[in-house]
């Protein structure tokens, strides 16, 4: 796993994908979920996209944008239309997940499709812990990716799926949701003028990218600056230097901080594990050092942070 997927762990659609294809002007959506990441897509059509406390942006056919949450966000066919919002949120989802559901339209069957209409789609995900909340500060709070006019696969294939109810839909358009979230953040990162944090960028160094993915694939292992730079090939003051000047700290600190993330998630989901068994999976010989390591790190005890996290635990 590189430092990029590792920030996906969890981040999955489920059920929570919305289409409608019967939009016709004037019409106003308002999103009010208050999701801590929301990917909409433009299969049709297009409007304006306003998120709460920012200005409205254009979105045409092909293009995506993600919000992040927990504000609200409104799209529309113009800023300013007189339509009356539609909220899209509780009483239009299935409470069991969490999100709002796939609809065919909005309107009767029989009834006319307009030729300007917009084919909207948007995923609500939940982002649980804090491997995920990392990903989250790596995001500006509205990251938009326009199609360039080009024809986008990903997108093509969501608008056949949800032409036709088939068996399976579901899982198929959340797996293409997934797919459009993590190819559209990775081209927001690698455009020209983006500014993706140190790290991303630091991945496409040879050195550096190769010991960031040793320290994710296995971060419990005794790593060592040395032990790093072997593995690389280089030396231990090479990779120390190119290391700190990529990425903006020196490797055992991001290490270490990597690692409290990890412990972080690992003491909410499993509430019984005990501080000895955390340590020990994130690369630490006993409790009493962990627990001082994420004291420092983190600010508060591993004890106080399971038990804020976890009421009762």
């Amino acid at each position: 796993m590189d430092a990029f997927g590792d920030l996906f762990r969890g981040v999955r659609a489920q059920g929570s994908l919305f289409g409608s294809s019967t939009l016709s002007a004037p019409w106003a959506l308002r999103f009010v979920d208050g999701a801590p990441l929301t990917l909409c897509a433009v299969l049709a059509g297009g409007g304006w996209i306003v998120p709460e406390g920012r200005e409205p942006e254009p979105l045409d056919a092909g293009d995506t944008i993600i919000v992040c949450g927990p504000g609200t966000f409104a799209f529309v066919d113009r800023p300013g239309t007189e339509a009356e919002p539609l909220d899209c949120g509780e009483h239009c989802a299935r409470p069991e997940q969490g999100g709002t559901r796939h609809r065919l339209g909005w309107h009767d069957p029989g009834e006319p499709t307009a030729r300007d209409a917009t084919t909207l789609l948007t995923g609500a995900y939940p982002v649980r812990g804090e491997i995920n909340r990392s990903l989250l500060d790596a995001l500006p709070p509205v990251l938009r990716v326009d199609s360039g006019g080009k024809g986008d696969p990903v997108l093509e294939h969501l608008a056949a799926e949800i032409a036709d109810d088939v068996p399976g839909q579901q899982v198929v358009l959340d797996r293409l949701l997934d797919w459009l979230l993590v190819c559209s953040i990775r081209d927001w990162f690698d455009r020209p003028g983006s500014r993706p944090p140190a790290w991303y960028a630091a991945q496409r160094d040879p050195v550096v990218g190769e010991a960031l993915g040793l320290l994710h694939a296995d971060p419990a292992v005794t790593w060592s600056v040395s032990g790093l730079a072997r593995c690389t090939g280089v030396s231990r003051a090479t990779l120390a230097k190119r290391f700190t000047d990529l990425v903006g700290q020196p490797p055992l600190t991001y290490l270490a901080e990597w690692r409290m993330t990890l412990a972080a998630d690992l003491l909410v989901e499993d509430p019984a594990a005990t501080l000895g068994e955390v340590a020990r999976a994130v690369g630490y010989a006993d409790a009493f050092g962990f627990s001082a390591a994420f004291k420092r790190i983190r600010g508060v005890s591993p004890r106080e942070h399971r038990r804020v996290a976890v009421p009762g635990a």
